[in-house]
């Protein structure tokens, strides 16, 4: 396998560096293709933002056209060498996206992406208004790059561009791979989760948006000499559109879908001009189509619904191509159609569709590389307990926690006694959740305090309370989905790494090692928890219980001294309860505390060895699980005041 990718790769570099002489110098289409290549690096940039964090930036073309210019001026100013401002570019964007990112990122959703269009409007206006710096909307015009004393002609920086997207590529592939690749990720899946694993969703955010928008500025100083001319008209809010549309129409969290959507947004609106080549790019729509109907019955499909729309948009496709004499009216329409096609039909993009074929077939060649290691090593520090020297890990006093006038906590204690499985249960409504979200910071008290291992916490983010040692699961199930078992667990390991982004890019020895042995503990895990057979399977689509034991080794991974399940049992077969209580010993037998929400009570009162229980916010029994079970206001408040 190794050795088939590696030829295509070189087959496919090969071609990128003989397409000025198969275009027997062709000067525009080796234009085009080069412009293809420098809107696939904003795009490899672009998709950090879109693809992994899940968020929707609207600013990306003048992050673009900030580069560009930056490198421009320098040139045409200052008359300083085109790497200088290539350099220079990312580094003033990185620091625009930062001002950009540190207040934008406090918003979510529509708010963000109205936000960033306010940036990217404000900076094409001062663009065109400094005329003393920019030349106004007269534009820059530039002279040829100059590399060791030779002008670099069309063909010549073609080959700068492509060498730099072909490093670019690969920098930011090893980037995405590593623990910043997964921090990233892992915002989109869960945010909750990801503070509540020690990534910090703020900071990562404005650190992944930072990276963008360094990426973009470095694309937009390539443009500026593969145009030789630059305007403020040029960055305008339609090649914004055009950025996500190709993200959107090649896929996300992958190399290749940026380099399809790039080819698509340069090329298909000039290729439709063509009559000729309009029909014989709808014959190819024919195949594909064809195919995927094929497909669609081998699969065992027996539904045609999902059939119409692709068949009659062929239809109209090839009709519309046959009929029409001249593209010059219908092709913005036609362009737009295609778009919303594949937008609506194909929500993973085009690279993505073609995923699911290969995956649903499994072919050797593409199959997921195993990860060579041994996953029944044993790692005894994977899952000891944080070292401690207190006998009460956490003390909660007088805990408010007051929404409105509703006190969802009026006035709660809480000891957990190190070492021991501390059980909090009560009936519904009655505060459990809250007082676990208390615990790790998703709320802060109204008042009161919590202090863990003698320090204050409450308070405190969810990240800064994970990483001293508190790690949770969840009441509903905060996986990662799109992210294998492994992976999943090597989120919670994040906290163990110590390189940088520059070990990442270069692949350090540092950073080689950190990786290895994290995927060696995260597959010691995955193995305490009776999951290594699920080592690389996408956690969403693991049974439930396999998914409820992958949370509790995921919050292993943050390696903590507390370790707080909230109904881990909810949902579970009477074997899987089984199994689950005997991870939960061992789990207290390497040294770590557990606290315990479950309405389960053969669970809690099989295991536990204290007892709290709330009741509409009240804590109105404590004690050993036989004590609390007798209790008449226990009694009471689960069965009423009838049953005495």
């Amino acid at each position: 396998m190794k050795l088939f990718k590696l030829a295509v790769t070189i087959l496919a570099i090969g071609i990128l560096f003989l397409i000025p002489t198969l275009l027997q110098g062709n000067e525009y289409y080796v234009h085009q293709v080069a412009l293809i290549a420098i809107y696939s690096i904003l795009l490899f940039g672009l998709d950090i933002v879109v693809g992994y964090t899940g968020e929707v930036s609207l600013a990306h073309s003048a992050l673009f056209g900030i580069g560009a210019y930056t490198t421009a001026i320098l040139s045409w100013r200052y008359h300083l060498p085109f790497y200088i401002g290539d350099f220079a570019s990312i580094f003033v964007t990185a620091f625009f996206g930062l001002i950009l990112a540190l207040p934008a990122l406090r918003v979510t959703g529509p708010y963000l992406a109205m936000v960033t269009l306010a940036f990217g409007t404000i900076a094409q206006i001062l663009i065109n208004e400094m005329d003393f710096l920019t030349n106004g909307p007269l534009g820059i015009t530039i002279q040829q790059p100059v590399l060791f004393g030779k002008s670099l002609d069309e063909q010549h920086y073609y080959y700068v561009v492509i060498s730099v997207f072909l490093i670019a590529m690969l920098l930011v592939g090893r980037i995405l791979k590593s623990h910043f690749g997964r921090a990233f990720e892992a915002l989109r899946g869960s945010p909750v989760a990801s503070d509540c694993m020690g990534v910090s969703v703020y900071q990562y955010k404005v650190f992944a948006f930072v990276i963008s928008a360094g990426i973009a500025g470095f694309a937009g100083s390539l443009f500026t000499f593969n145009e030789l001319y630059i305007a403020p008209n040029t960055f305008n809010f339609d090649l914004t559109i055009l950025f996500l549309l190709a993200i959107i129409m090649g896929g996300r969290k992958t190399r290749l879908g940026p380099v399809v959507g790039a080819t698509i947004v340069v090329l298909l609106p000039n290729l439709l001009d063509d009559i000729g080549l309009f029909r014989d790019l709808s014959l190819v729509a024919v195949a594909g189509v064809a195919f995927y109907v094929i497909r669609h019955f081998v699969t065992g499909q027996k539904t045609l619904k999902p059939l119409i729309i692709p068949v009659v948009g062929v239809a109209v496709l090839v009709t519309s191509a046959y009929k029409l004499e001249d593209m010059t009216n219908w092709r913005i329409t036609i362009f737009g159609s295609l778009i919303l096609f594949v937008v609506y039909y194909l929500q993973e993009g085009i690279v993505g569709w073609i995923r699911s074929i290969i995956g649903h077939y499994k072919p050797e060649w593409v199959a997921r590389s195993l990860i060579k290691i041994d996953a029944n090593k044993e790692m005894a520090h994977a899952i000891e307990g944080k070292a401690v020297a207190v006998s009460d890990l956490l003390t909660a006093n007088k805990i408010l926690m007051q929404f409105g006038g509703l006190k969802a906590l009026n006035e709660v204690d809480l000891s957990v006694q190190k070492g021991t499985i501390h059980g909090l249960i009560g009936p519904n409504g009655s505060g459990k959740s809250t007082m676990m979200n208390v615990l790790t910071g998703i709320y802060t008290p109204t008042s009161g305090e919590v202090n863990f291992n003698h320090q204050v916490i409450s308070g405190q983010t969810p990240s800064e309370i994970a990483l001293k040692g508190i790690a949770r699961t969840f009441q509903n199930l905060q996986l990662f989905g799109e992210m294998t078992a492994l992976e999943n667990v090597m989120v919670g390991l994040h906290h163990t790494y110590r390189s940088n982004i520059l070990d990442v890019m270069l692949g350090t020895p540092r950073f080689r090692k950190e990786e290895q042995l994290a995927r060696e503990r995260a597959a010691s895990i995955l193995k305490f928890v009776g999951l290594e057979s699920f080592i690389n399977e996408e956690a969403r689509n693991l049974p439930y219980g396999r998914q409820r034991l992958l949370e509790i080794g995921r919050a292993l991974g943050l390696n903590p001294a507390l370790l707080l399940l909230d109904e881990p049992a909810a949902g579970l077969t009477p074997p899987e309860i089984t199994d689950l209580i005997e991870i939960i010993r061992k789990i207290k037998e390497h040294g770590i505390t557990v606290i315990l929400i479950e309405h389960h009570m053969d669970v809690v009162m099989g295991i536990c060895d204290n007892v709290s229980v709330l009741d509409f916010g009240q804590k109105i029994a404590e004690g050993k699980p036989q004590d609390v079970q007798s209790n008449p206001k226990v009694i009471e408040a689960y069965l009423g005041s009838q049953a005495s």
